[in-house]
């Protein structure tokens, strides 16, 4: 476990790093700030569309933290190519390789934790579950400072050599970690392209999962919508732009101590009842930020994070709980692949919208996330949290 969490958190903060790091590299090498969002544009979104893919693959193999060990060399080195290609290859071929590198990104989230079950079973699995959650929290908080840091005294290229080097380092604990029960799947292009059908037939017929899914996908959008407040909230009620986007380590700070807590406490509350009440805790935070004052929008961050943290541990629980074995990588890397999605589409509504109302934009993205606690509720599970599906006993994991 300890060598899990390790490789969790260097592959994590290296994916967090790696963001503003190529911005930074982008904008200094390239000149124009509209390359540089171009190139993490390319990367982001290119993860929503390998997430299904590289978690059928991850099903398919015996070992499959070696594919995932094999999957972060690959990421590695493909923000080393990035770096090398700017300014010396065409932008249009520089963005190929981002997206490239991009559909590999669910290696970083989804891919990793969906090997949990396999390190720690039973009554561990738990307090291992929250403990897993809370490297994202952490991610999220060093990543932009080891960035920034790097940028600062090395120079924005160093910052993506650091990034790839992060990632590269998580590979040794990937390749170790346990063995998939039972052989390894058959190997055939016709068979992936099956069990691709049956991960996403398996996410919409479990209504737990897809309940689960279905809210975490709200949540994010909602987010995204926070996040293109940010620089508009600090440069109206704290003094500056950059220090709406240092608002988001109030969140992370949050997250980080609700989920210790829930360490500690890993049987307080069922995690059914987690994901929907913390998509109405973020939406109070939303309301709250919609105030435009500056305590309010600090605390508002803080509750935020309140929310997000533990609805991150019980949504992993959900998964971790429901998702037969045959399917269980793909279920992961797919539900972070369309939480990005959602995370985009909700930056992207309210780009134009917060030009027109700030407060509108925060009232509206608090409704998201209301919404999204609406329809766990109103789509109840079709048996009893904690027992199966028809026809999913025998992979209970």
């Amino acid at each position: 476990m300890g060598s899990y969490l390790t490789g969790a958190l260097a592959a994590r903060a290296g994916d967090e790093m790696s963001g503003p790091a190529l911005t930074l590299a982008g904008f200094a090498l390239a000149g124009s700030a509209a390359q540089a969002s171009s190139l993490l544009a390319g990367i982001t979104v290119a993860a929503a569309a390998g997430g299904p893919v590289l978690g059928a693959l991850l099903d398919r193999r015996k070992r499959p933290g070696r594919l995932l060990a094999g999957a972060l060399v690959m990421y590695g080195t493909g923000l080393a190519v990035i770096l090398v290609g700017l300014g010396r290859l065409p932008f249009a071929v520089t963005v190929l390789i981002a997206v490239v590198t991009g559909l590999l990104g669910p290696a970083l989230s989804g891919g990793w934790t969906g090997q949990l079950s396999r390190v720690v079973a039973g009554d561990r699995l738990p307090r291992a579950n929250a403990l897993d959650a809370m490297t994202f929290a952490v991610a999220s908080l060093a990543g932009p400072v080891l960035a920034g840091g790097a940028a600062q005294v090395l120079g924005a290229p160093a910052a993506v050599v650091g990034a790839a080097l992060l990632i590269g380092a998580a590979a040794p604990a990937a390749w170790s970690l346990p063995a998939r029960p039972g052989p390894a799947r058959d190997m055939r292009a016709g068979s992936l392209a099956s069990d691709l059908t049956a991960g996403m037939r398996v996410i919409a017929e479990n209504r737990c999962l897809a309940r689960a899914t279905l809210t975490s996908v709200g949540c994010c959008a909602a987010q995204g919508m926070l996040a293109a407040c940010l620089p508009v909230l600090g440069e109206r009620t704290l003094g500056g732009a950059g220090r709406g986007a240092l608002l988001l380590s109030c969140t992370a700070i949050a997250a980080l101590a609700a989920n210790a807590v829930l360490a500690r406490f890993p049987r307080a509350v069922a995690p059914d009842t987690i994901v929907w009440a913390g998509a109405l805790v973020q939406a109070g935070a939303f309301t709250l930020a919609a105030l435009g004052r500056p305590a309010a929008l600090v605390l508002a961050l803080l509750v935020a994070g309140t929310g997000e943290g533990p609805q991150l541990t019980a949504l992993f629980a959900v998964r971790h709980r429901e998702a037969p074995e045959h399917v269980r990588g793909q279920i992961f890397t797919t539900g972070a692949s369309v939480k990005i999605t959602g995370f985009a589409s909700g930056a992207a509504l309210a780009g134009p919208l917060v030009a027109w109302s700030l407060p509108g934009t925060l009232l509206l993205a608090a409704g998201v996330a209301t919404l999204a606690a609406v329809a766990y509720v109103a789509l109840p599970p079709a048996h009893r949290p904690g027992t199966r599906e028809p026809g999913a006993a025998e992979a209970r994991p």
